[in-house]
């Protein structure tokens, strides 16, 4: 993703917290500014520095066709490692329908901005707001990836 930014400062870390204790080793981390073309090129180096690599996730979903281009391009066959994603978007689903990627996060645009009018206008109205307002997630698998098409 974009380091700094908060929301995928965020994924991050929420990632790893849900590992729980589950020991893993991270070995790179790499920059994509949210795009497939360093998706891709972070991808590769990644891959080159650690040719044994089980598993890659990104914080964001445009990144990850590039991944998925690379992980091709080394010959690593989609069983051998596992790829997570966030956002279902970019060509997420169909990466995740063909096998290349395992998951991803998917976001529900519309209930969050159905929230988001509704907490505006309670601001505007005076009532109280919740600091933050949970809109939801879904992880979209093999298995379900049809209820996010």
């Amino acid at each position: 993703g974009v380091p700094g930014v908060p929301a995928l400062d965020d994924r991050v870390t929420g990632m790893m917290e849900g590992l729980g204790d589950v020991k893993i080793d991270v070995v790179g981390k790499g920059a994509t500014n949210c795009t497939l073309e360093l998706g891709t090129s972070v991808t590769e180096d990644i891959l080159t520095a650690n040719p044994d690599l089980k598993a890659i996730y990104a914080a964001c979903g445009p990144p990850i066709p590039g991944a998925v281009k690379s992980i091709s391009n080394a010959g690593i066959a989609n069983d051998k490692i596992i790829l997570v994603g966030f956002d279902a978007c970019c060509g997420e689903i169909e990466a995740i329908k063909s096998g290349a990627e395992d998951a991803s996060v998917a976001q529900f645009p519309a209930k969050m901005g159905e929230l988001g009018i509704d907490t505006v206008v309670k601001a505007i109205r005076g009532e109280a707001v919740e600091a933050n307002v949970d809109t939801g997630a879904g992880l979209v698998t093999l298995q379900n990836v049809k209820d996010f098409e």
